[in-house]
């Protein structure tokens, strides 16, 4: 039995974790018994931790590259401990964000290159790519306006960061689609929830036919 992992993307306040949660419940129901939702950073109890100290706002002082070898450290505990195991265990793996945020944020946002950041997290993964990523495509300023009006002052380091720094990351994510044409897929998140939600179902049934049959 084969599992699954797919990816959801996009720039800081797309609504990932809300289209995922709406998503789940559009599902059929033998389906959602064997999906599991996670997120980066985080989604172990290491990974939490590190992502704890990634997105503390006191942490203004961190490098760089100690920025991206973090987020690559709690992306491999996160693929040992979690999942590789469901997929191996036949299960279908939604996750809030994955190795596209790195090479988006940090290769591209943080200027450390693309194939550098990919080759630091094909090491922590052993090389796991997504079955399909949903890219949710929101203009960066849109997106943390919808952020300051949700949790103003609440905002982690990386949403703190200067609207510039979030257009390069878009950007980036631009490319990353044109280069993974077959992988990646955009979604309009401009749209309703349930509607981002029901097109982003339409995209893995159309990607991934076996989950449903």
């Amino acid at each position: 039995m084969k599992g699954y992992l797919i990816t959801f993307e996009g720039p800081d306040g797309a609504g990932k974790t809300t289209v995922i949660n709406e998503l789940i419940k559009q599902l059929p129901k033998e389906i959602q018994k064997k999906t599991i939702i996670t997120r980066e950073p985080g989604g172990s109890k290491i990974s939490e931790n590190i992502r704890t100290i990634i997105l503390d706002p006191a942490n203004k002082e961190m490098d760089d590259r100690t920025e991206t070898l973090l987020y690559a450290a709690q992306r491999s505990q996160h693929v040992s401990e979690v999942i590789r195991p469901a997929l191996a265990a036949g299960k279908i793996v939604l996750s809030d964000r994955f190795i596209d945020s790195s090479l988006a944020y940090q290769g591209v946002g943080r200027d450390l290159g693309v194939e550098a950041v990919k080759q630091i997290n094909d090491f922590g993964t052993g090389g796991l790519e997504p079955d399909l990523t949903i890219f949710l495509d929101l203009d960066p300023a849109t997106g943390l306006a919808r952020i300051e009006k949700e949790r103003a002052g609440q905002e982690d380091r990386l949403e703190q960061e200067k609207l510039a720094f979030h257009k390069k990351v878009y950007a980036g994510y631009i490319d990353l689609l044109k280069r993974y044409p077959d992988r990646i897929k955009k979604v309009d998140a401009n749209l309703p929830i349930e509607e981002v939600a029901a097109n982003s179902v339409k995209i893995i049934r159309k990607q991934l036919p076996d989950i449903f049959m």
